[in-house]
């Protein structure tokens, strides 16, 4: 990996900036030791800021504290307000977001203040629309703490909130001034988490870079050693993928030629956010996204769309990682009822992102509805 450019010497070598050219265009750094970068990445890219909203979960509170007292010692007239928030899914409500707000007025946050994340997806997807909705948008950056926060939610600008109807229903789209994918902090994440999050990394093989799933099948297990330079590869093919598809349709609204654009990035995702849901988010993202690549695999082979050889490759390299293929703990009835208010969804249309080949993917519309309960029957579901 190269330089980015403007790294000091403190970045540690081989750091990779992954330049997201969309209108407003900004890096994902990739490497190791860049936590220490964070105070000399906020001075240069905002240098009028005065106030730092630190958004964190609760059980981050010790690294936010030592993230705080870096940026305040490095930074003079900078004063860090920290934001506790709580874990995982369960922060993603408007009334957390509103604690935000509320705390933000108290602290006199101007427009050119920023809100910076410290956490896995759920806090940046938090923070980030926290970020977009004060003062209709102040600056925000990104430390992702997680491998499926890298490679996924914190870049991109998805910003959002769930409701009872369904997860990320509420939300705006908030380009982060910076992304900082320090792969130390990947050494101390707890397996699952880690296993969780090749699901992600495993869905951009998929539908745009091969090699990923050629190196994934080749080692798994070098794959998920956090310390070692094959998982770092997969952080920087994963990040790369998505800076090309976001910077080509940022707002989701196609791509060239009948690609999806970024709707190919939620592949796997309509039944993911529906097996989320219906277990009130105690199946993790990144398995939820496994099951449901798995799902779509299934439909299209049964839409004759994809090989055998294609759709048995889904379960085959993600088992190989150790994520979930099957699942059975609801109906399908119960799970397509969550799936008909998905995101992708029109009118009374639902629309699946479907491959007709490895890095091909396509929107399947209104599939039959046999198709999709005997993919699901295949996974294991009861019908």
């Amino acid at each position: 990996m190269t330089q980015a450019p403007g790294a000091g010497a403190g970045s540690g070598a081989g750091v990779e900036a992954v330049r997201v050219a969309t209108a407003a265009p900004y890096d994902v750094l990739v490497g190791r030791g860049l936590l220490a970068e964070v105070p000399r990445l906020l001075a240069d890219l905002l240098p009028g800021v005065r106030r730092v909203a630190l958004v964190h979960p609760e059980p981050l509170a010790d690294r936010a504290a030592a993230l705080s007292d870096a940026v305040t010692d490095a930074l003079d007239d900078v004063t860090v307000l920290p934001l506790a928030v709580p874990d995982g899914e369960v922060a993603k409500t408007v009334a957390t977001a509103e604690r935000c707000w509320e705390r933000l007025g108290e602290a006199g946050f101007t427009r050119s203040d920023a809100v910076l994340t410290l956490g896995g997806g759920a806090t940046t997807d938090l923070g980030g629309f926290v970020a977009a909705c004060w003062l209709r948008g102040v600056a925000v950056v990104h430390v992702p703490t997680t491998l499926l926060a890298m490679v996924d939610a914190a870049v991109g600008g998805k910003t959002g909130v769930n409701t009872g109807a369904g997860k990320n229903l509420v939300g705006a789209f908030h380009e982060p001034a910076a992304v900082v994918c320090d792969l130390d902090l990947l050494t101390t994440l707890p397996r699952p988490e880690l296993v969780a999050g090749m699901a992600e990394v495993v869905k951009c093989g998929f539908v745009a870079d091969p090699g990923i799933l050629e190196i994934a099948e080749a080692d798994p297990g070098a794959a998920l050693d956090p310390s070692g330079d094959v998982l770092a590869e997969l952080v920087l093919r994963a990040v790369r993928v998505k800076a090309h598809v976001v910077a080509g349709d940022l707002r989701e609204t196609g791509g060239a030629g009948g690609h999806p654009g970024r709707e190919a990035l939620n592949y796997g995702h309509t039944l993911a956010h529906a097996v989320e849901r219906t277990s009130d988010y105690t199946v993790r993202h990144g398995e939820a996204v496994a099951i449901g690549s798995v799902f779509v695999a299934e439909v299209a082979r049964r839409s004759g769309l994809l090989a055998d050889d294609v759709a048995d490759r889904h379960a085959a390299v993600l088992a190989g990682l150790g994520l979930p293929t099957t699942y059975d703990a609801a109906s399908f009835d119960d799970l397509l009822a969550v799936m008909r208010v998905d995101k992708k969804a029109r009118g009374a249309s639902l629309r699946l992102v479907v491959l007709d080949d490895v890095g091909s993917p396509r929107i399947l519309t209104d599939p039959d509805p046999a198709v999709l309960a005997e993919a699901y029957a295949a996974l294991g579901g009861p019908r």
